[in-house]
């Protein structure tokens, strides 16, 4: 065990379209590949270990394979297919970050409300096919309120909060209380980074007539990266646009790919208009209308009352679509207007209700909160400690992993 905590403890953290792996001596990921896996087709997939088992690509070898079939092993945050995933660790671990699994600790991440069988699955590769000496799997929200710390001073790291993460497919509102998942209070929204991708290419289309048909999603995506921003009043901010738009017209210009001509795109109201379907959903979706804000007071409304304060306080922002400019502040204020609306309606009571303190946490890790806790929590001595070992595999078996011991606070 003594030589084992020497060595840095590999993190993985497999998502439905990247995947991001590294050594948790690290403050980023070294690699950011995409889920996916390209195998040949008719070729059975089980690991025998023959000259066609060993035919395969992942990442973005994989997106640009020929005459392979491109395969997504996660779906919704969930492995679909246990003999793909398999592989797809296989070439994570020696291909990428080139170590020998039986000399490192590994954490792998899971999503809320994954199934024990699943933790058994994973443990059941992990030990048997790779022979790690050490496994610990954490739920991803969890993980992004551990990332949170590192905005924050020491005496105020909770493992109480609630989790926004959004990326490019899936935003979920998660509440978390002392290290565990209330799931029955987890939310799902139908707006991701996608969404907004696909509003904005919209938009363009409709104005834009000099961006070439085939390249027009590719447009709307560099054009949500480098100029999109959360406004705070809509109505001001069309204002803005119309008394100087000068300032505040943006022009994007790329190469046409097939021509090699250049051309430019105006970009107006798409820098706002985009990130605000979190807050005005309808706008893209006619058959969803419910805010962001109004969710994540919904799910904290639906959550044991001994527990609201705490998460009022530490609503954590993680993934790569919350990070718009000023999408902490937007979101705080809509909030904190709900929640004094529903204190100011019982302000005749015979208790005057206390003023609830609403706090929304963005920190610099945020694009890879995630794995950045993943990797803070692989640095600890305590990380050795909860993890479950070969030795407790081989004598109880992968039941071993249907639960995982929740950190305490780390110093």
């Amino acid at each position: 065990m003594a030589n084992l905590t020497r060595m840095p403890a590999v993190v993985i953290d497999n998502g439905t379209g990247y995947t991001k792996m590294g050594y948790a001596i690290n403050s980023q990921p070294q690699f950011i590949i995409p889920s996916a896996i390209a195998v040949k087709e008719g070729v059975g997939v089980r690991t025998a270990r023959g000259l066609d088992d060993l035919d395969f690509f992942i990442g973005d070898e994989a997106m640009n394979a020929t005459g392979y079939s491109v395969k997504y092993p996660i779906r919704h945050g969930l492995v679909n297919d246990w003999d793909l995933m398999e592989k797809y660790w296989e070439q994570c671990i020696f291909k990428y970050l080139k170590c020998e699994p039986e000399d490192h600790y590994f954490l792998l991440t899971e999503p809320p409300l994954n199934t024990p069988e699943n933790r058994e699955y994973t443990a059941e590769i992990m030990f048997e096919s790779f022979n790690v000496p050490g496994l610990y799997i954490a739920v991803q929200a969890v993980l992004a309120l551990v990332a949170s710390w590192t905005s924050r001073s020491a005496g105020d790291q909770s493992l109480t909060g609630v989790v926004i993460d959004s990326g490019d497919g899936v935003t979920h509102v998660i509440p978390i209380a002392d290290g565990y998942v209330i799931g029955s209070c987890i939310k799902h929204i139908p707006i991701s980074g996608r969404d907004i991708t696909y509003f904005i290419q919209g938009l363009l289309k409709d104005r834009e007539v000099g961006i070439p048909p085939e390249q027009s999603l590719e447009t709307a995506k560099a054009i949500k990266e480098q100029y999109c921003y959360v406004c705070q009043d809509i109505v001001k901010e069309f204002n803005k646009y119309e008394t100087n738009p000068n300032k505040w017209i943006k022009k994007y210009q790329s190469l046409n790919n097939i021509t090699k001509q250049p051309f430019a795109v105006d970009v107006g109201y798409e820098r706002f208009l985009g990130p605000e379907i979190f807050f005005h959903p309808e706008f893209s979706n006619p058959d969803y209308t419910e805010s962001l804000s109004h969710i994540v007071d919904n799910v904290i409304q639906n959550c044991p009352i001994d527990t609201r304060r705490a998460l009022y306080k530490n609503i954590v922002l993680s993934g790569g679509s919350t990070m718009f400019k000023d999408f902490d502040k937007r979101l705080k204020m809509e909030i904190k207007r709900s929640v004094d609306d529903r204190l100011n309606l019982n302000a005749n009571s015979r208790v005057k209700p206390q003023p609830i303190d609403v706090q929304v946490i963005s920190h610099h890790m945020q694009r890879y909160a995630v794995w950045f806790g993943g990797s803070l929590m692989a640095t600890t001595s305590e990380f050795y400690e909860k993890s479950h070992t070969k030795a407790e595999y081989y004598e109880y078996g992968p039941s071993i992993c249907r639960h995982n011991p929740v950190f305490g606070k780390m110093s």
